[in-house]
């Protein structure tokens, strides 16, 4: 059994800052490994779908949702939809059994509601500078709270997933002199480039 508080540690001294958003992606991850049976990935055991989008509140989700199930954008396990929603699909690449956790409407709108929401992030605080006070409760509420009144928790399903095999394989740049992952190289004037000086001019 994954329990979000024994991350919570972890969570923000990667995430950086308190809010309420990592911890519920902490919990929703939980609640997903914990639904599926898996234990966090090391390597790349797991994959992740976040559903988020860019330029919203709340994206701090996925920062908990990669501490938790150890589905990284460095690992290349985890990927973005950019629907705009507060949902996370958890795939066993071994088995193609998946689970979907989605933050219930009800508790989002609730967070909206919060004095950390309205008297500082949507006045432009950052989240660094709201006062301990204001957002330790919030977080203790998130850990606390009982798994169905915060997610919608979906049926496990058969989702198989794909990717492509790594590349070891690099060359230097022949305009930049930086390495380059193999598959990213660009022939131009007769010569092996990579996108960015593809694209430049002289």
């Amino acid at each position: 059994m994954i329990h979000a508080d024994s991350f919570l540690d972890l969570g923000l001294a990667f995430h950086g800052h308190k809010c309420p958003a990592m911890p519920l992606g902490l919990r929703a991850g939980a609640a997903a490994m914990n639904r599926l049976g898996v234990e966090r990935a090391p390597d790349g055991q797991l994959a992740a779908l976040i559903e988020l989008g860019e330029g919203h509140c709340g994206t701090c989700f996925a920062d908990g949702v990669q501490v938790i199930t150890g589905c990284t954008f460095g690992k290349g396990n985890i990927r973005k939809l950019d629907y705009g929603k507060w949902a996370v699909t958890l795939i066993d690449k071994k088995t193609g059994r998946s689970v979907r956790v989605a933050v219930k409407a009800e508790t989002m709108a609730g967070n909206k509601k919060t004095e950390f929401m309205q008297n500082y992030r949507q006045k432009g605080v950052p989240a660094s500078q709201v006062p301990a006070e204001v957002v330790d409760p919030l977080i203790a509420k998130v850990l606390a709270a009982p798994e169905e009144r915060l997610f919608a928790i979906g049926e496990i399903v058969s989702r198989p997933w794909t990717e492509a095999a790594p590349s070891f394989e690099s060359f230097v740049c022949e305009r930049c002199g930086e390495m380059v992952a193999e598959p990213y190289g660009r022939l131009r004037q007769g010569k092996m480039v990579c996108v960015p000086c593809q694209t430049k001019t002289g």
